[in-house]
């Protein structure tokens, strides 16, 4: 009577081992602590408007051309508006990083554009996004610098 009950109490603990063994071999790796889930990349898709205001007496803009980060994918849903929310005809090429809008048709001095940039990718963590404007007016081949636009990551 001893014998089998040490047999079963051996065979007991031995078979709740091989079974603690198997469960841990069996785990898979997972990014959860305290029923927390954290994503290893967390992206969202946000809309960028930039406002651009053309100065009066100047020469129409022929060219706005606009240096994305590198933190960012910007999309080809990509429209140019003015003040009053119509579309403005342009042609939109990318050159790496680098979106370039062209006006074929002039468009006036002492007006406002807004430039929507309807789906980007951006992180929720991380540093801000910074684009960086340039422009070309009428009759030249100078690229003058205009300013820049900052979006913080949320």
């Amino acid at each position: 009577m001893k014998k089998t009950s040490i047999y079963i109490g051996t065979v007991f603990a031995i078979s709740t081992i091989a079974l603690i063994f198997l469960d841990s071999a069996n785990a898979k790796e997972t990014n959860i602590d305290n029923n927390l889930q954290y994503p290893t990349n967390s992206w969202r898709f946000v809309k960028h408007t930039f406002r651009v205001n053309i100065p009066e007496n100047n020469n129409a803009l022929s060219q706005l051309i606009i240096e994305t980060p590198s933190t960012v994918a910007v999309s080809n849903d990509i429209n140019v508006l003015d003040v009053n929310g119509q579309r403005i005809n342009t042609n939109i090429s990318v050159n790496g990083r680098q979106i370039i809008i062209d006006f074929p048709e002039q468009v006036i001095s002492n007006n406002k554009l807004l430039v929507n940039f309807n789906k980007v990718q951006q992180p929720t963590t991380g540093p801000a996004s910074v684009y960086r404007f340039s422009a070309k007016v009428v009759g030249s081949e100078l690229e003058i610098p205009i300013g820049v636009a900052q979006f913080p990551t949320f």
